[in-house]
């Protein structure tokens, strides 16, 4: 889901002539203003070649201009362009300090490179000027969350919606905040409320943003309102699909769930996830042969641990416990830290009779100093010598 960097009080389009005019009333000054005017009425069309002509001219009539300096940067941001950008922000700061439109363009400059320290204390910088740009407020919570700062971003966040109340970029960026903190249930609260602000035209993203929430929290029937939703407004959408797929999952319906997972593999018939996914689901329905057939076509693509298990499980499931003994095995001298496939080993071995190899699969997991609470409470089980499943 898109951050808030598309909520601009500014844009590189309205540029800083679009508040400011030059008060001199001479002719250099006219001239420079209406170059200014020029470049950016050219950038806001996408012409940023021609744009960068007139900026340039006023540099050839004034060296170090602001409002040049300005227009080449957010020419040059526009254009994916960001260091380029950031020197020209940085040439203007040098002649001009404090100007806003530099300050606000090299901040998000570092931004696109993910310099969210340096984001943050450009941000700041502007803020002394002007601490109820909401738009600048939202950016700096952004960067706070992207360096996982979660009382400072959600700080500023409050902030804005004390200003706004129902700003949506805050709301959304609340979401992410609790939902990058596992919070599920908050984020839940802020993105719903992105329902109520506008039920008629609810962004798509805001609705598998919720069906996540309910995915993490296991309430699949909940989730599958909220994917069925983004699907009608996209039917090909992947995330909607994939959220589909999971709930049902979940629901133990796997037979709706391979609908699902087909759907993502005709647009995309080489992802790898995908194919182990459909898989999982073929397998648990007892369709051993076709999901064969998924787990060696991920395979096909590049080794995948969770195609090898799901064959590893196909043999098991067929009774050909040495078999998958001995694909587990292999397994696991490539991933000696997967609770699972100690557990699924020995289940093998208990399926087998074998009582003692499968209580020393899982005291050989624990010698490893990985914590797992399922290996744990298999291996309690066997001890006591009580049912395992």
């Amino acid at each position: 889901m898109a951050d808030s960097e598309k909520n601009e009080k500014y844009t590189v389009e309205d540029g800083p002539q679009a508040i400011i005019e030059p008060k001199a009333e001479d002719g250099i000054a006219n001239e420079i203003s209406e170059l200014s005017k020029k470049g950016y009425s050219l950038l806001k069309e996408n012409r940023t070649e021609e744009a960068k002509e007139a900026f340039k001219q006023i540099l050839s009539i004034e060296d170090n201009n602001n409002y040049a300096l300005v227009g080449l940067g957010d020419c040059e941001r526009k254009k994916g362009k960001i260091n380029t950008a950031v020197e020209y922000y940085t040439k203007c700061l040098a002649c001009h300090p404090g100007n806003n439109y530099a300050l606000f363009g090299l901040a998000d400059c570092y931004k696109a490179l993910n310099q969210y320290h340096k984001a943050i204390d450009i941000w700041e910088e502007y803020l002394v000027h002007d601490d109820r740009n909401i738009t600048v407020l939202t950016r700096v919570a952004d960067a706070y969350r992207k360096i996982r700062d979660f009382k400072q971003s959600k700080k500023l966040y409050l902030q804005v919606l004390d200003m706004e109340e129902n700003n949506a970029y805050a709301l959304i960026g609340l979401g992410h905040l609790h939902y990058d903190f596992k919070e599920y249930k908050d984020a839940l609260f802020y993105w719903t409320k992105m329902l109520e602000v506008n039920p008629q035209n609810v962004d798509i993203r805001v609705l598998t943003s919720i069906g996540n929430c309910h995915r993490k929290l296991k309430t699949f029937d909940k989730g599958l309102i909220y994917f069925e939703k983004a699907l009608e407004k996209d039917p090909d959408n992947f995330y909607a699909l994939f959220g589909l797929a999971d709930c049902y999952r979940g629901l133990n319906q796997q037979f709706r769930s391979i609908e699902y997972w087909n759907k993502i593999l005709e647009q995309d018939p080489k992802n790898k996830v995908i194919l182990t996914r459909a898989g999982d689901a073929y397998r648990n329905m007892g369709d051993y042969d076709t999901a064969t057939e998924y787990y060696n076509r991920a395979m096909d693509i590049d080794f995948d641990i969770y195609a090898a298990l799901g064959l590893a499980l196909i043999c098991k499931g067929k009774g050909k416990y040495d078999e998958a003994i001995d694909h587990l095995q292999k397994l696991i001298r490539d991933d000696d830290k997967n609770y699972r496939l100690y557990i699924d080993l020995a289940d093998c071995y208990l399926r087998k009779n074998d009582k003692k190899s499968a209580t020393e699969v899982l005291q050989s997991f624990q010698k490893k100093g990985v914590k797992s609470q399922a290996v744990n409470d298999m291996l309690e089980k066997l001890v006591a010598d009580k049912p395992v499943f």
